[in-house]
Order: C-alpha cells, then sequence, then structure tokens
C-alpha cells in the first residue's frame, strides 16, 4: 500500500464540493426531525427504501451517488501521513435533550460550543445524535452504537456544508458521558419533546486515538443531503447493553433500531489518516 505525497483526494473533492453546493440553494443542510415524516419500519411505507419517494425534496435518499453510511473496506483504503489528532476544540455550552422521534439528539443553542479544523476551514458543532446498531461498518463488521457530532461551516463560501465526526461503540464497559443523558430523556414524558441539559462539555465525549478514516458523503437521514465530510475514529469505543437499550427504549417510534443500510461506494476513495507510515486497517 504506497504512501501519498500529493494533495489528497479529500482535499480536491472539497473544493468541488463547495462549488456544487453554492448552487444548490435548494437542497436543505439540515436534518428532518418530524417522527411522523420517515421511520426505519420497512413494512410501513416510509422506511430507508422508500425515502426517496416520499418527498421531491428528498429525491438524493434514492438518486444520490454520494450516500452514507459505507462500509470501511481495508481494500478500499488509501492511507495518509499525517502528524497529530484531529484539530478539535470544544467547551462547556448550554445544551437540550431532543427525542426527535427517530433518535435521541443533543443540541448545543445560542453558544458556542467549539469546533474544528479541516483543511483550515473551521466547522462548529451544532448536535450530537445516536444510532443503534451502527450505520457505518468496518469490513462489513456492524457495532453496537454510533455517534454523530455534527458541525457545519459558517464561512459564507461553504454555506450548507457540514462535517460530521462518528465514534463507533462496541458492547463493554459503560460509556462514561452517556449516565447524564440517559437520566434527562428517561424521565422524560412520552408526550415531552424537550429537556433543558444545563451547561454540558462536549470534550467530555471521549474519542482517544489518532487515527481516523475520512470521505465524502450525505447525511444518513433525509433529506440525505451529499457534500458531507465524513470522519471516523479509527479506535472502538466502548458502551454497555443497558445504555444501548435505554437509547433505543426512549425513542418515540419504538422501532428496534435507527440504523440506515450500508449504501454503494460509487468509486470514491476512502482515506486513512495516521502517524504510523505502516498502518493497516483492521
Amino acid at each position: 500500500m504506497k504512501h501519498q505525497s500529493k494533495p489528497s483526494f479529500v482535499s480536491v473533492f472539497l473544493i468541488f464540493a463547495v462549488v456544487f453546493l453554492s448552487y444548490s440553494a435548494s437542497v436543505s443542510a439540515q436534518e428532518v426531525e418530524d417522527e411522523r415524516e420517515f421511520d426505519y419500519l420497512e413494512s410501513s411505507g416510509k422506511g430507508p427504501k422508500q425515502w426517496g419517494d416520499l418527498k421531491k425534496e428528498w429525491a438524493a435518499c434514492k438518486n444520490g451517488s454520494l450516500q452514507s453510511p459505507i462500509d470501511m473496506s481495508s481494500r478500499r483504503v488509501k492511507v495518509i501521513r499525517k502528524s497529530g489528532e484531529l484539530k478539535k476544540r470544544y467547551k462547556p455550552c448550554h445544551a437540550i435533550a431532543k427525542n426527535r422521534g427517530h433518535d435521541i439528539s443533543l443540541e448545543w443553542l445560542n453558544c458556542d460550543a467549539g469546533s474544528i479544523k479541516i483543511n483550515g476551514t473551521e466547522f462548529f458543532l451544532q448536535q450530537a445524535h445516536w444510532h443503534s446498531p451502527s450505520e457505518h461498518t468496518i469490513n462489513g463488521r456492524r457495532y453496537a452504537l454510533e455517534l454523530h457530532m455534527v458541525h457545519q461551516s459558517k464561512d459564507d463560501k461553504m454555506k450548507n456544508n457540514l462535517a460530521v465526526i462518528g465514534l463507533l461503540y462496541k458492547f463493554g464497559a459503560p460509556d462514561a458521558f452517556l449516565p447524564q443523558l440517559i437520566s434527562n430523556i428517561t424521565s422524560m414524558a412520552d408526550n415531552e419533546k424537550e429537556k433543558e441539559m444545563g451547561v454540558i462539555d462536549p470534550s467530555l465525549i471521549k474519542m482517544g486515538g489518532k487515527k481516523y478514516y475520512r470521505y465524502m458523503g450525505s447525511l444518513t437521514v433525509p433529506p440525505c443531503t451529499e457534500g458531507v465530510i465524513w470522519t471516523l475514529n479509527k479506535k472502538i469505543r466502548t458502551v454497555s447493553r443497558g445504555q444501548v437499550q435505554a437509547l433505543r427504549k426512549a425513542v418515540h417510534d419504538y422501532a428496534k433500531s435507527n440504523a440506515r443500510p450500508v449504501q454503494p461506494l460509487n468509486h470514491r476513495q476512502i482515506e486513512l489518516y495516521g502517524p504510523k507510515t505502516r498502518d493497516v486497517p483492521n
């Protein structure tokens, strides 16, 4: 596996994505939150295979060529030598827990919860939400839980451009960040959709590791907007079965899972960033 000394594919593709998105004013960069509009049950007629037919604005869910999630296969990964970890700076900020019907989200509102930097551009943290089982897979393996931390650029030239950090979890020791969230959402009434969380520090969401995958994809829920920069931490965290069950039980849709099936790669390149020159994906 040869290392790349030329500018990375993602860097070049990012420029294309910016130009494309700047002329796509009709495309929404926001995830749909109304639980009545779609779900994960194929028998309902509103499941993942039907998303692209439910609304014309959701056509990308059916016809898009850069859809997420995908499988991180060793055969498709290109190793990129890079020193240091992902550039991120998070800080405490007021948050609200939301039951969005298809998932549980934690949103930081009207304050600066911090940001990440990708190719010199700053993307600010907006919200985090959980999927179980995981949406992305590694060499075909699906994990117990996946966390998405959604960021958005404030640069006018990159309007509607999003960057998402994904963390995968396997069953094991409880995750240290989830107890406070779970204690709040389990106390929410059936008709209660939001709950004040007070000040939450997103830096308490532990990532670990210095290696991460990156590729160009989309939102994994309608409207399935493309042009999203995905960064998935290679380190697999742990979560308890009870924590995963609590997250699913709290969601109003009562589905057993809220993970979109893996989508076609369509010749996209997956990059693995890491400090070691001879890193081989597991």
